[in-house]
């Protein structure tokens, strides 16, 4: 039941609101989950991610199971049209103590044409100005994404960049982004979905419930957490993933058959079943295949790495702590949802 109402909220179905009768907290209940609590204070089972993305202290565990008594910040919609956030400290490069890149094109998170230049983009540039002895910074923007880690951040012509997925460091040490680089604690947890056909949803209650299936997920995007040391679904054969050249590419195979689920974060899962007219045919597991976070990485080789990263921890935890951390994020989620409906 659950599963089916999370999906009619996301193909767009109108959803009986009671925003008006919006709290700005709410401590959970014994059988509250984030779309039955999306449901009950936005009117909208679809703008689950927005509580999500706006309690970072619940990011990491899972959607349908939240800690009874644990408190929410919901928010409540209004009026107001914010404004992005200033950025006095931000300078032009050649005069910035600081030098970050990122690149555009991955709405919501960094794009030149969103505003304030996208959510990841204000959080970087609120916890900068937020941190301890703040300093001047730039921000270059880079599209070809190939090109952040080797050469620009491994031979320091930038300091920082962002935003980065960390691989599981842990099981697998050797990985390339583990062995030269550094990550700052998430900027945001990112929800990883299955998205199959609504005539043939995937059943995905235990990983076992994946075996013998068929994944799609573009080549050059992450697969580390397909193959973890709890999961290994790859390394012994337990799931074949195919890897076309673009997301389009791999819901083109869905519809076809020639694939069970595409494997991609929610934001660009859901964006592609809008842009491909998919709404009424693929539906999202309620089921997060994984939650992973979005950092910012600077290189171990860099003579300041630590001083640094130190310095952009400190500003992202505290404010993480303010209402500022809530409102970017809010913001940017409404915005994206609003656009995506239409």
């Amino acid at each position: 039941m659950l599963r089916t109402l999370f999906l009619s909220g996301l193909s767009g179905v109108a959803v009986a609101g009671a925003a008006s009768a919006c709290q700005p907290t709410l401590t959970v209940g014994p059988d509250d989950t984030l779309f039955s609590i999306a449901e009950e204070q936005l009117g909208d089972l679809s703008r689950w991610s927005l509580i999500f993305y706006n309690n970072p202290d619940i990011q990491g565990g899972s959607l349908l199971e939240l800690p009874e008594g644990t408190v929410l910040s919901i928010p409540c919609p209004d009026d107001v049209v914010r404004a992005p956030d200033p950025t006095p400290l931000q300078q032009p490069d050649d005069d910035a103590e600081m030098k970050l890149v990122t690149a555009s094109n991955y709405a919501p998170f960094t794009d030149l044409d969103w505003p304030g230049q996208g959510m990841l983009t204000e959080l970087v540039n609120a916890a900068l100005e937020t941190t301890p002895n703040p300093v001047t910074y730039s921000i270059t923007w880079e599209n070809d994404w190939s090109k952040h880690l080797f050469p620009m951040l491994d031979s320091k012509k930038f300091d920082m960049g962002f935003p980065w997925f960390q691989p599981d460091c842990a099981g697998n040490p050797g990985h390339e982004r583990c062995v030269n680089f550094h990550f700052s604690d998430p900027l945001v947890d990112l929800v990883i979905l299955l998205f199959s056909k609504s005539d043939d949803p995937i059943t995905f209650e235990t990983d076992s419930d994946l075996h013998g299936k068929v994944l799609c997920r573009p080549a050059g995007y992450f697969t580390h957490d397909l193959d973890r040391a709890d999961r290994r679904w790859l390394t012994d054969n337990l799931v074949t993933l195919e890897q076309p050249a673009t997301p389009d590419a791999c819901f083109d195979m869905l519809v076809a058959g020639d694939v069970d689920a595409v494997a991609l974060n929610e934001f660009l899962g859901v964006q592609k079943m809008f842009e491909m007219g998919l709404t009424n045919v693929v539906s999202p597991a309620a089921r997060p295949l994984s939650v992973e976070g979005l950092h910012v990485l600077i290189s171990k080789k860099h003579w300041r790495g630590t001083a640094h990263l130190y310095r952009f921890n400190a500003g992202l935890a505290k404010l993480k702590q303010t209402d500022r951390y809530n409102e970017i994020v809010s913001r940017h989620l409404a915005l994206f949802w609003d656009q995506i409906k239409g």
